[in-house]
């Protein structure tokens, strides 16, 4: 078998700029976002059109794969067919002021209502004022001012009267009131009163002392007096009053007559201002009623006020909410408290609305990943969908930590779609243990990676650029510029026949050229500006590529680009940091020896190997077994090691390399040290493929280039690869010159041929391999090991025997 290498054309596949009708994409018109994505756009489509509980959305792909976007632009175009959801209000529950009721009113009615009622608050603090300085209310006050004193004094001049008969006299004191005798109309004094006869002091005290009965009993009338005063008092007011505000209210109510909840709180805010007609009477009228109304901020006159948590009279269609910081406060809504004397108050005005009050009727975007990270955000989200009810409280309150007194107001019904956007992992670990996930997020939103290399696709993606260069005010494209940006997106995808969906790093590629473009004083973008935008940014984070090919080059890491070495070869795998992945090549090699048949894993012993690589490994004794000796016991020891690694070693797509290299070392055969092998193997020999394919090319081709190249090095891939080759044009060229090549093999009978230059060789009809072929070498040693193996333990058996013998 020969396998030969591959043609340039095979090593990318590259976009013709003459298959485009267009001279620049000015003239393309713009596109949406959604271009490959339509399963993500029908489960959007079918998630909008289910209305019943639990339809909502999971939206799932890579980061920057342009589902926001297409979501929102999915979501708004839906939104805005449907109806505007209603207004959202709270209001004083005058019967329980600590438990605010909401209002659902139509769109804008919201705000008028609010405007009304601050105007019925602003004519309040002079209607009032101004019912209680009437001349009919002066007077009614007066009269009963005068009736209260009438009694009073009545009272005292009775009293005054009785005692007078009986030469007592009632004297007014600073003390209150006191009974004395008098004489002449003089109080006797108390040596003039001791004079007299006992019989007329005795009669004066027991005078004295009934007549003070008198005057304690009309005193205890006072009080009652005063109460049935101010009860009068407080119905003038009332009456007054009344008047006043029903004026104020009678439009009102007419207005919103159609919305009775709107009623019955004009009719509370009625009863209140009636029920609290005392409260007016602070200081004297007028002054009173404006001291109460315009100190502490109005706070009477608050109770009354409308506090709008959700205004829609200029919302268009139902709302689009995302919502980035999704705390569970900007999620459920919040009680503010304003600090007065060291204490904290609060009112139903200082209820703020969070994302599902703004959503509520429409739609809502999450980062599920800022969600999870929020505390009690995501069980304070699945409560309220659960529940469909948004309840304003607390984390503290809602986990019982707290006993603070402060508001409990009613709970909004919810109606909302909620759209929550993240990784496929996330997706997969909440579906597996959150057991109330998918009873709540139904409907999975599944964004592709990669779309289809077609002539069709090639021109959405020409119009895709299109659109980026419109939204962003960028410089055209001409068709070589767009093709280069096609052959690249391919590049991204890791596959000559996909196109990459992750809109994020097309539309940095298509600023960053426009921006070269520019810096040649260009209006046109081309291919040039294109190559110059990806190489540029490739070369601002690929130190450490450099550092690394640099150690290579100088000789510090071992790496051998010529010549033959047997039990010796060079791998290649992939180092991802930072998002930029790249080559690195790394010299593997093997020792066999008589054994038991293990094939020791250095890596693994150490604790540097992850299980695939030992997966990979393991594979090679059942390669080894089922293929040579099959009567005898595998009795080979081999030791395999990547040399020069001082970190962990993931992956089996260096297992054909490390078969390559065992082969050689049971074969005694040189490999080529001129050529890099990557991919995996099966237990059939199989080369399987592998990814990264054209990063580890590449990262060889560079090792060689510094070294310079010999027209005998290249890269040997498995075949099934090759479909995934979008190489750079530096190493087509080399290949096209000869001076570099790439071989794509099926079976490790093709890879181990390429390698050495020896046939592989396969059974006869006899079942022998070919004299000297690399598997006849490798069954001749493996068959000779066997042998030595079972002869040692023959003669161990033997010795034993005799051992035995000797003994007494």
């Amino acid at each position: 078998m020969s396998v030969r290498p591959l043609s340039p054309e095979e090593l990318c596949t590259r976009c013709d700029p003459g298959r485009f009708e267009f001279q620049s994409t000015a003239e393309l018109e713009p596109v949406s976002a959604r271009v490959g994505q339509e399963r993500a756009v029908e489960a959007l489509r079918f998630g909008m059109g289910m209305r019943h509980d639990g339809y909502n959305f999971y939206a799932m792909g890579r980061p920057g794969a342009g589902k926001f976007t297409a979501v929102s632009a999915t979501v708004q175009e839906r939104a805005a067919q449907e109806s505007v959801p209603r207004d959202i209000c709270y209001v004083n529950d005058f019967a329980a002021s600590h438990k605010p009721r909401h209002m659902l009113l139509p769109a804008g009615k919201g705000k008028e209502l609010k405007r009304d009622v601050e105007q019925l608050v602003e004519e309040l603090r002079t209607v009032i004022p101004g019912a209680l300085e009437t001349d009919e209310f002066r007077t009614r006050k007066h009269a009963l001012d005068e009736e209260l004193k009438g009694r009073q004094e009545s009272s005292l001049h009775e009293l005054r009267a009785r005692a007078s008969k009986k030469g007592i006299a009632l004297v007014h004191t600073p003390m209150g009131f006191a009974l004395a005798p008098v004489k002449d109309d003089e109080v006797v004094p108390p040596d003039d009163f001791a004079k007299l006869p006992e019989a007329d002091r005795k009669r004066i005290e027991e005078d004295i002392q009934a007549l003070g009965e008198d005057v304690r009993a009309m005193l205890a009338k006072v009080p009652r007096w005063e109460q049935e005063a101010r009860h009068k008092m407080k119905e003038i007011v009332r009456e007054a009053m009344r008047t006043a505000v029903a004026h104020l209210l009678e439009d009102a109510k007419k207005k919103y007559a159609e919305l009775p909840e709107v009623v019955a709180f004009l009719a509370g805010i009625e009863q209140d201002v009636l029920e609290n007609a005392s409260a007016f009477m602070k200081r004297d009228e007028a002054a009173g009623v404006a001291a109460l109304l315009e100190g502490d901020e109005g706070a009477q006159l608050r109770r009354y006020q409308v506090n709008l948590l959700v205004d829609h009279s200029e919302t268009k269609g139902a709302p689009v909410v995302f919502e980035d910081s999704p705390a569970y406060d900007n999620l459920v809504g919040r009680i503010e408290h304003l600090s007065r004397f060291g204490a904290l108050l609060t009112d139903h005005n200082l209820i703020k609305p969070g994302a599902l009050h703004k959503a509520n009727g429409g739609y809502l975007l999450l980062d599920v990943r800022n969600v999870l990270l929020a505390p009690y955000a995501w069980e304070g989200l699945k409560r309220a969908l659960l529940s469909k009810q948004i309840r304003i409280e607390s984390v503290g309150r809602v986990l019982g930590l707290g006993s603070t007194v402060s508001l409990e107001p009613e709970p909004v019904p919810l109606d909302v779609k909620v759209v929550v956007l993240g990784e496929r992992r996330l997706f997969y670990l909440l579906s597996a243990f959150d057991p109330e996930f998918r009873a709540l997020f139904k409907v999975a939103v599944d964004f592709e990676d990669e779309v289809d290399r077609s002539s069709d696709n090639d021109l959405l993606y020409a119009r895709l650029v299109a659109t980026v260069v419109k939204d962003e005010k960028l410089r055209a494209f001409d068709r070589t510029g767009v093709a280069r940006v096609i052959e690249h997106s391919a590049r991204l995808a890791d596959d000559a026949a996909k196109l990459s969906a992750h809109m994020g790093k097309l539309c940095d590629l298509v600023r960053e050229a426009s921006y070269w473009a520019g810096e040649r004083g260009v209006e046109l973008v081309t291919a040039a500006d294109v190559e110059r935008a990806i190489d540029t940014g490739v070369t601002r984070v690929a130190r450490v590529r450099e550092r690394l090919y640099e150690q290579i080059e100088r000789g510090t890491l071992f790496v051998s680009t010529t010549g033959e070495r047997v039990g010796q070869v060079n791998g290649l795998a992939v180092l991802e940091l930072g998002g930029f992945a790249f080559g690195r090549p790394s010299r593997i090699t093997a020792r066999v020896r008589l054994g038991r048949g293990e094939v020791v894993d250095i890596e693994r012993e150490v604790e540097l190997g992850g299980p695939l690589h030992s997966k990979g490994v393991l594979i090679l004794s059942a390669f080894l077994g089922a293929r040579f000796v099959q009567e005898l016991p595998l009795s080979v020891a081999a030791t395999l090691v990547f040399e020069q690694s001082y970190g962990i070693v993931e992956g089996d797509s260096a297992s054909s390399a490390e078969l390559y290299v065992l082969l050689s070392a049971l074969a005694d055969v040189p490999l080529k040290q001129s050529l890099a092998v990557t991919g995996s193997v099966n237990q059939h020999g199989e080369v399987q493929p592998i990814g990264g394919v054209n990063e580890k090319i590449e990262g060889f081709f560079d090792v060689c280039s510094a070294r310079g190249l010999t027209g005998e090095q290249g890269v040997v891939i498995p075949k099934s690869n090759v479909k995934h080759l979008m190489l750079r044009g530096d190493v087509v060229e080399a290949v096209r010159a000869g001076r570099f090549h790439v071989y794509a093999v099926e079976s490790i009978d093709e890879g181990i041929e390429v390698l050495s230059g020896v046939p592989a060789g396969a059974r006869d009809a006899a079942g022998k391999f070919p004299e000297g072929s690399v598997n006849a070498r490798v069954e001749a040693r493996l068959e000779a090991l066997a042998k030595l193996r079972l002869r040692l333990g023959k003669d161990k058996d033997e010795d034993k025997v005799r051992g035995n013998g000797d003994k007494p």
